[in-house]
């Protein structure tokens, strides 16, 4: 399946290297940067890249890019979900991702490697499992090892749960406070047009857990409104035919931090939208221009706007930009002539506005076209599909746990058309 991974970073430098079958050059990242360059940005590099004699398959997270090298045709997407599933490991045994941990965590992330994959196919991909497996890093442990000359990071034995018919259950937890914590989380993909008419809008969501639960408990998870969730993809723990037949979600579900559901509604008219935008951007003949926007509310529930910013990309012929926001603060790059309006909290009711004029560099063509704006934002305790859940109970264990539920709804690529 994979032969080879290879990590870089924003400025192009291969850093760390794994190969499972056969070593392949790094001059095979050749076909990567090639098709980088081409790129408008980072996120738009294509993800599967064919080469004379390979595939190279790409995500792009933290700053850094895992490119897995194919040598056969396989499912695009099977790889794309591996590569995320191993950031996503990196990240709970270090607590962060980027260049800086791995390159001091060498040797544990090529440990890790080595066990999430055998021979370029996908083994051990449970954090639980992994963890027995593999030790996190510890100060203690660390100190122990270099004054015994011992390794006490690897286990010499094969944990029990991976033999189990529940494999991503480590067996024999225990928690003084049993506790289950459900986050319902939504990023918003729209695309407005000048008059305020939604061209697209879709919603991507996903559910985390953090279980604290003893021994081994039977959860069950019920939605108020179970039907706009038709295009799902599971945790494995989660009992699919009852799924279908209930719409009830039934799961024995690892210990700790884990993604239960994702979802993608593409419906807009399950989708409310939490933000306007009003806007004049006008260019003069001459040297000048004149930038008039506000954003406000529209179906929040009486939520608060939470880390709005703008960000508005103008044309190479504007110099600068002389603003005056009723709320905030601007900032304004003369070299890539982007404009980011840090909004912060807006609460109900209130519309914040920025006004000011544009300089044109003289001699330089009025721009035809206006640019668009990029909104960033967030709401607690909201959702933009509607999607709540009714109740969440527990079964097989004699204890009551203390059961908790967030909403947040925040944007993906939101923009606005002028």
């Amino acid at each position: 399946m994979i032969h080879s991974l290879f990590v870089v970073n924003k400025n192009g430098d291969v850093f760390m290297e794994k190969h499972w079958k056969s070593v392949i050059s790094k001059s095979m990242c050749d076909y990567f940067f090639e098709a980088q360059r081409k790129a408008s940005s980072n996120e738009d590099v294509p993800p599967v890249i064919a080469c004379p004699h390979h595939y190279l398959i790409n995500i792009f997270r933290n700053g850094l890019f895992l490119i897995a090298v194919v040598t056969n045709e396989v499912p695009p997407l099977l790889v794309i979900e591996l590569l995320h599933r191993i950031m996503d490991i990196i990240k709970d045994y270090f607590g962060s991702v980027n260049e800086a941990v791995i390159k001091e965590q060498y040797v544990i992330v090529y440990e890790l490697l080595d066990e999430i994959l055998d021979n370029g196919f996908p083994l051990v991909t449970e954090s639980n499992i992994l963890k027995e497996l593999i030790k996190p890093p510890n100060i203690l442990r660390s100190i122990q090892d270099v004054v015994l000359n011992t390794s006490t990071g690897v286990a010499q034995n094969l944990p029990a749960g991976q033999l189990s018919n529940v494999p991503w259950r480590r067996a024999g937890v225990k928690y003084a406070n049993n506790e289950a914590y459900f986050d319902v989380i939504e990023e918003i993909d729209a695309i407005i047009d000048k008059s305020g008419g939604l061209v697209t809008c879709e919603v991507q969501g996903y559910i985390d857990c953090l279980i604290k639960l003893s021994g081994m408990p039977d959860l069950t998870m019920n939605f108020v409104n179970p039907r706009l969730l038709d295009d799902v993809s599971f945790h494995p723990c989660v009992r699919f035919k009852r799924w279908e037949s209930e719409k009830v979600l039934s799961f024995v579900p690892p210990d700790g931090q884990f993604r239960l559901v994702s979802y993608h509604i593409s419906s807009q008219n399950n989708v409310q939208v939490p933000i306007y935008a009003k806007h004049n951007i006008v260019y003069r003949e001459g040297s000048s221009g004149r930038f008039d926007v506000s954003i406000g509310h529209k179906n929040t529930a009486g939520k608060t706007i939470e880390k709005a910013v703008v960000e508005v990309t103008f044309p190479k012929s504007v110099l600068s930009v002389s603003l005056s926001p009723s709320q905030g603060k601007y900032s304004f790059d003369p070299t890539s002539k982007i404009l980011i309006w840090d909004v912060g909290e807006m609460e109900p009711g209130k519309t914040p506005s920025i006004k000011g004029s544009i300089a044109l560099i003289s001699g330089s063509e009025v721009p035809d076209i206006t640019p668009s704006l990029n909104l960033r934002f967030q709401l607690s305790g909201y959702t933009a599909s509607g999607v709540r859940v009714h109740r969440v109970d527990c079964y097989g264990e004699k204890y009551k746990p203390f059961k908790g539920v967030k909403y947040m709804t925040k944007a993906g690529r939101f923009q606005v058309r002028t």
